[in-house]
This record gives C-alpha cells, structure tokens and sequence, in this order.
C-alpha cells in the first residue's frame, strides 16, 4: 500500500488491477492521508512479519549488520543500515545526518542503536566501506561490544585492488588508448554508424558499477570486437571520412590495427579478468562469501604469477594486493573462515603451519569467549585438533569426498558440510556455522540505494525521511522476501 505507482513491476500492477476489479464498480479508492500513514504503517508491520524467518536464522547462525551512507536528491545526507544473513540482506532502517557532523562517534552511535535492539549476541560482525570515519568507529566499539568484529567491505577493497593495478605503467597506457579510441568513436555520428554496420550494432562501451568496472568490461568488449574494428579502420567508408586525417583519426587507427595494442590488451585482461572473478564472488548476493574470499585472493595471486613468462613481472601486482589488504581483509574473521572451510584447509598443508591463521584463531576465540577459560581450552586443545587430524567424523570418506570432488571452491557447501560432519565438536562447529554464513562485504547495503532513488524521485522529493524510510522499509525488504519465496 505504500509503494509508490510507479515502482510497481508488471506483475504486481496486475495483481494490484485484479484485487481493485474484484471490488466492483463500487469501489472507492482509499484517501491519500490513508496511504500516506495508517495503510503505509500497517504495510511496515506485515512485512516486519514477513522477515519472522530472517529473524530465526540470525538467532540459529549469527548475521551481519551494514552500514553506507549517501547524499540524495534534496542534498540531504542519509546513512542507511542493513542486516544480512543465509537467507540476504534486508532494510532495517535510515538516518538523516545532514546536521550532523560525520564523525566516527556519530556513526558508532548509530549503529550500536541496532545492535542493541538486534541483540549483540546475535551479532558477529559490522561491515562498512573503509573511509577514515567509519574505521574511527572500531575503537568505540571494542569497549563497548568487544565479541562484535568491525570488517572492511571486501567489494571496496578489491575494487581498491583493481585500481591501483591499472595505474602500473604496463597497463595504463593500454586503459589510456582503449578509452580515447571509445571517445573518438562515440564522439563522431560517422564513426559510430560505420561501427555499428560492422559489429551488427553492438556497442562497445559496456557500462559498469564503478568506474574500473567500466574499463574492465570495455576491454572485454573491445578484445570481442577486435576482428570487425580491424575491418572497419580499413574499410571504404573509413577511407572516405575525413576524420581519417584528423589526429585523433590517425590515432584511433594506428591503436587498432597496433599488434602491441592488441597484445596489451590480452594481459591486462589476464590479470584483471583473475582479480574481477574475486570481486563477483565477494559482490554476490547468491551465498556468504567470508569462507571463500581468502581462498580465492590466494589462487588469484597464483594465477597472477603464471599469466607472466617472468614471475618477477608479477611482483608489483602482487604487492598491491598485499598492501591493500593489510588492515581491511586480515581480521580474525577472515582468517577463521579461511581455517574453517575444508575446500582450502585439507588440499593446502601449508595453512596449518601459516603462523597468521593460527593466531588470529586463537585470539578469535579469546574474544569470543573472552570470560569462558574453558570453553577456550576446549575448542583449542580439543576440538581444533580433531579438524586438524581428520578424526572421528572428520575423516569419513563421504567427509573427504564432499570437498574433494568438487573442482571449483564456489560449488562447496561449507555450512552444510559443517552440519552433517562437524557434530564431535559441537562448540568449534558452532564457530564455523556462523562464520560461515557471514557475508564479506556491504554491496547489499550500497544496493539499496537503488530503492531510495525509484521512490526519491523528482516529482516526489518532497518527502519527509521517516516516509521516505518505510516506503524504503516496504520495498526493499518485500523484493527480498519475494526472492526467497
């Protein structure tokens, strides 16, 4: 009821037709005060009830909460928060900070309001972007609620990754040539139109969600398109123009059919291609990706080095991903999960003796269990032991082969090989199940933006932001329960 007409999608405008007709002639439309607050809060309530299972799961596995903050139409400044779990990322609601100074005190605040009304025991981590406010918070909020982990935003990170990789003097000259020769095609009616008569109207501009992103996939395109671009710098109609003699023309011509272009464009492709396919993972909403993102970092770094015929020309590479990560993805959490999924652990020997995963799971579980000197003895001494030595139910063959015929590491069901196997050691299955379920990122949060922005329209900017919340509220999370269903 609260949703704005516009943003309805065709199914739910006939569903919305067909419930009205059912009504008859007779019908009477309710009043816009109807719509705005009575109808719109009992809207609120039924899909608060509707995420009843959501709230199960973060009781069962532990949840994530998230935080992103935005300026809207109105130049208003709103930080929106958001809880994911197994089951996806749901709205929990916003803040107009426009008064307010973006300290990390305010933010802390915020966020601890939901904790608390979450429940901090159900909570295992907070993600957000890795802006110096919000990282001004992690202090805060080890006093105050020191078993909750602060997580940098993988999706960020990664993205961070990507960026620093294409500055390297290798690459930036083939971005820097890729994109004027875009320019120069789109910039010219002429050009575009012979284009299009070769690539059979397929552009190649490919829009992506960050700016690296847009690089990336225009190189795909490019590097797809490279035979019919050849044809068309050597074609009659090219000949003809006399954009041919321009200098942007030559240059544009002298990019396409260049050998060394092409070539760079092969490698740059090589290595991004290894660093994006750990950005989708992380940026997915499809399944948690904690367990799986030090993993993939790891075999992406070793394909880096095979894409070089000299491994030394990876070093540099390999270098940004090391220092970008250092401070953002090496938590306790990450380490833990990395420790905890049987996929990497059982087929790599040298995580056992990688004195990083040891200790970050030994103070993981000091903060955990910060007041239980026991149960931290027990998951130590014990039960880390039986996972390490295969035994009991660990080492069933079934056990083995779960991971073990599964080629790709986004294929392995962590969470359910925990549930069926890991029941010898209750309290370190316990651990794994909720890290396992734990996302890497705060994409779904950003996402959300899009909801904002259907309902924020221009003709609808006038709405108060407790409004603006519910609408928001109803949307986002009805889509997600739909999802589900």
């Amino acid at each position: 009821m609260g949703i704005p007409f516009h943003s309805i999608d065709n199914q739910s405008f006939r569903q919305l037709v067909e419930a009205i007709g059912q009504f008859g002639p007779g019908y009477k439309h309710p009043s816009q005060y109807l719509l705005r607050e009575p109808l719109l809060k009992q809207e609120v309530e039924r899909t608060k009830f509707s995420l009843k299972k959501h709230e199960e799961e973060w009781m069962e596995n532990g949840c994530s909460i998230m935080t992103d903050a935005r300026t809207d139409r109105k130049k208003r400044s709103i930080m929106n928060i958001c809880i994911n779990c197994k089951l996806g990322t749901s709205f929990l609601g916003s803040i107009e900070e426009s008064m307010e100074a973006h300290t990390g005190v305010y933010i802390f605040e915020f966020v601890e309001k939901y904790i608390i009304e979450i429940g901090p025991q159900h909570i295992v981590q907070v993600v957000t972007d890795n802006a110096t406010k919000n990282m001004a918070a992690v202090d805060l909020l080890k006093v105050t609620q020191p078993q909750i982990f602060w997580t940098s935003c993988a999706t960020h990170t990664i993205n961070l990754m990507l960026e620093a990789t294409g500055k390297l003097l290798k690459f930036s000259g083939i971005l820097e040539k890729a994109k004027a020769l875009t320019i120069f095609i789109y910039a010219h009616h002429r050009t575009l139109a012979i284009m299009w008569k070769y690539t059979k109207k397929s552009d190649i501009v490919r829009p992506g969600v960050t700016r690296f992103a847009t690089s990336f996939l225009t190189l795909e395109s490019l590097k797809d398109k490279k035979d019919q671009l050849r044809l068309m710098f050597t074609s009659d109609e090219w000949r003809k123009t006399k954009l041919r003699s321009s200098v942007k023309g030559k240059s544009a011509e002298a990019t396409v059919t260049s050998i060394s272009f092409w070539n760079g464009v092969s490698l740059a492709l090589n290595v991004f291609t290894l660093l994006v396919k750990v950005l989708r993972l992380v940026d997915g909403d499809k399944k948690p990706s904690m367990a799986f993102l030090l993993g993939a970092l790891k075999q992406a770094k070793e394909d880096i080095k095979k894409s070089f015929k000299k491994q030394e020309n990876a070093i540099p590479i390999l270098k940004i991903i090391d220092e970008k990560s250092k401070g953002r993805l090496d938590s306790p959490l990450h380490y833990v999960a990395y420790l905890l999924n049987p996929f990497f652990y059982f087929k790599d020997s040298s995580i056992s003796n990688d004195t990083n995963v040891m200790n970050e799971f030994l103070n993981c579980v000091e903060i955990i269990f910060a007041t239980d000197e026991e149960m931290q003895s027990t998951i130590a001494n014990d039960e880390l032991l039986k996972y390490n030595s295969k035994s009991e139910n660990f080492g069933r063959k079934m056990a083995v082969a779960a991971y073990e015929k599964v080629d790709v590491y986004h294929d392995f069901d962590p969470v359910g090989w925990w549930s069926n196997y890991g029941g010898d050691t209750p309290n370190l299955q316990k651990m794994a199940m909720r890290f396992r379920s734990l996302t890497s990122s705060s994409s779904g949060c950003e996402r959300n933006w899009i909801q904002f922005e259907e309902i924020h329209t221009k003709k609808r900017n006038r709405l108060e932001t407790s409004r603006l919340n519910d609408l928001v509220y109803v949307k986002f999370n009805a889509n997600l329960v739909k999802k589900r269903e």
